[in-house]
C-alpha cells in the first residue's frame, strides 16, 4: 500500500519540528498543538468515549440535535418489520438513538457475519506494525506451500494483500466458498486481476495471524482490541468460518474506535495511518467500492458479492458520500460517517427472503434522511427523484419522475443483465419470484440503482 503524504502523520510532523532550529518554548508550544489536535476529529469536535467497564454511556437527545424526532418512531417500526434485534445511532461518541425489538436487550448477543470482517482487517495492521506479518508478502510465508492447490508459483502471487482485499484469484464460483482446506481453493485468475467476495481466503487471515504472532487468534485480538475499548463478545468457529457475536454496544465501540482513527480516548491501538487510510480508501482498481474489508460510500462503480458485474455508480446513494461499512449477512452493519461523526449500528435477522445487505443499507437511509431533516449533501439528485411502483410487483413497474427516454437495466442478482428498455414503464410479467436490481441512467449519464421485488 503507498504511503501517505507527510501531512497525515503527526510523528513525522513532530520529528521535522524537533530537528529544526526553534527556541525551546516555541518547541514545547508547538508539540502540545500537535498533541491536542490529533485528539480532535477533523471538524474539531472532541469525541466522548464510555468507560471501559460498566454500563453508563451518555447520550444525547435527538432532539437537541436538531433532528426531526417525529420520525424515530418511523425508524423503529421500519427496523422491528425488517427483523432487527438492535438499532443505535452515535453522535459525537454520544448514543443519539438505542432501539432493540423483541425479546433482544442491551445484553443480548448477536453475530457479526462479515461485518467481522472489519476487526480482522484492523487486527491486520497492528501485527504489522508490531513486526510480526508484512502484508505484501506471500501468505505461504505463513501458511506454507500447499495451502492451495493452484500451481505452486500462482500461489506464490498470493500476499497476505490480497487476502485483505478480495483479489486473491482463487476460484470462488465452484464448489462450497467458505471451505478452507487445499483442495477447495482452485486457481481461477492470478492474484490481484480478479475480485471476488471469496470467503475461505478471507477466513484464513486468522490463521496467518496465529502464524506469525505465535499467539491464539481469540487471545491476540482480545489483548489488542477488546479489552482495550471495552467491548465484549469472542470469536467462535462455524463450520469454516470464524464469526464474531457480541452485544451491539461492544459494535458501537468499535464503530467509535474507526471514527477516532484508531485512537480510543488516549489509547493509540493502531499508530500505522498509512494502513488506517488504506482499510478504508479503494484498495484496487476492480471493485472501487472496497477497501481492505470494509465497503466503501460514493465511488464510480461497485461489484456485488458472487457476482463479476461491475455496477456503475454508488453503492449507497442516499447516504453520505464519505461513509464506509462492514456489512455482514442478515444484514448486520456497522457504519461510520467521519463526516456526521457519526455511527450506525444495526443486528438482526434477514430483512426479506431475498436479502441483499448493500441494497438494504441505502434503504436505511432512506428513512434516516427524513430523521435528520436536512441531509445536506447526503442524497444523490437521480436516485432521490426516482421510485418504483409497485415494488413488490408481478407485472408492469412504473418509475415515477422519469422521462420517456430514460434508460431502464434490470439485473439479476449475479450481475447478468435481463432487461434493457427505454421509457418510464416496462414489464416483469416474466420474470420468476425473486429481487431484481434495476438501473436507472439519465441522457447526462448519471445513474441509479434501485432493489425491485417480484412476487
Amino acid at each position: 500500500m503507498p504511503p501517505l503524504p507527510e501531512s497525515y502523520s503527526t510523528k513525522d510532523n513532530i520529528d521535522r519540528i524537533t530537528s529544526e532550529p526553534a527556541s525551546c518554548d516555541t518547541m514545547r508550544f508547538t508539540i502540545l498543538l500537535l498533541l491536542l489536535l490529533i485528539k480532535l476529529p477533523v471538524n474539531g469536535q472532541a469525541l466522548y468515549f464510555p468507560p471501559l467497564t460498566g454500563t453508563n454511556w451518555d447520550t444525547i437527545s435527538p432532539a437537541s440535535l436538531g433532528w426531526c424526532t417525529q420520525y424515530v418512531d418511523t425508524i423503529a417500526d421500519f427496523n422491528a418489520q425488517r427483523g432487527s434485534k438492535a438499532f443505535l445511532i452515535l453522535k459525537d461518541g454520544k448514543i443519539a438513538v438505542e432501539q432493540y425489538y423483541g425479546t433482544f436487550t442491551r445484553d443480548s448477543l448477536w453475530y457479526w457475519a462479515s461485518a467481522g470482517k472489519t476487526l480482522t482487517s484492523f487486527l491486520t495492521g497492528i501485527a504489522q506494525e508490531e513486526g510480526y506479518l508484512d502484508i505484501t508478502r506471500p501468505t505461504s510465508d505463513y501458511l506454507g506451500t500447499g495451502w492451495t492447490s493452484a500451481p505452486l508459483a500462482k500461489e506464490q502471487l498470493i500476499t497476505v494483500r490480497n487476502q485483505l482485499t478480495m483479489t486473491s484469484g482463487l476460484d470462488d464460483l465452484t464448489g462450497d466458498p467458505y471451505c478452507t482446506l487445499p483442495s477447495c481453493l482452485q486457481y481461477e485468475a492470478d492474484a490481484g486481476t480478479r475480485w471476488a467476495y471469496h470467503n475461505a481466503p478471507y477466513t484464513l487471515l486468522d490463521t496467518v495471524i496465529e502464524s506469525a504472532t505465535g499467539q491464539n487468534f481469540n487471545t491476540y485480538f482480545n489483548s489488542r482490541i477488546r479489552n482495550r475499548i471495552g467491548m465484549n463478545g469472542f470469536w467462535f468457529p462455524n463450520g469454516y468460518n470464524n464469526i464474531y457475536g457480541s452485544t451491539a454496544r461492544s459494535m458501537a465501540r468499535f464503530g467509535l474506535l474507526m471514527l477516532n482513527r484508531g485512537i480510543w480516548d488516549q489509547d493509540t491501538l493502531l499508530h500505522d495511518t498509512a494502513y488506517y487510510h488504506a482499510m478504508i480508501n479503494t484498495s484496487q482498481n476492480l471493485n472501487k467500492s472496497y477497501g481492505c474489508l470494509w465497503w466503501l460510500n460514493r465511488k464510480q462503480s461497485f461489484m456485488l458479492p458472487y457476482s463479476q458485474f461491475v455496477f456503475g455508480g454508488s453503492l449507497s446513494p442516499d447516504a453520505p458520500s464519505d461513509m464506509y461499512s462492514g456489512i455482514g449477512k442478515n444484514s448486520q452493519v456497522v457504519s461510520v460517517i467521519p463526516s456526521q461523526q457519526m455511527v450506525i449500528i444495526r443486528m438482526g435477522n434477514s430483512p426479506d427472503t431475498n436479502d441483499v445487505s448493500l441494497i438494504y443499507v441505502n434503504e436505511l437511509w432512506e428513512e434516516l434522511n427524513k430523521l435528520f431533516c436536512t441531509p445536506t449533501g447526503m442524497h444523490d439528485p437521480v436516485s432521490r427523484s426516482f421510485a418504483l411502483y409497485p415494488n413488490p410487483a408481478n407485472d408492469a413497474v412504473m418509475i415515477r419522475g422519469a422521462a420517456e427516454d430514460t434508460r431502464i437495466s434490470v439485473y439479476d442478482l449475479e450481475g447478468v443483465l435481463l432487461k434493457a428498455t427505454i421509457g418510464n414503464t416496462f414489464s416483469v410479467r416474466h420474470f420468476s419470484p425473486g429481487i431484481y436490481l434495476v438501473s436507472i441512467t439519465l441522457k447526462d449519464g448519471s445513474r441509479s440503482m434501485h432493489r425491485l421485488a417480484i412476487e
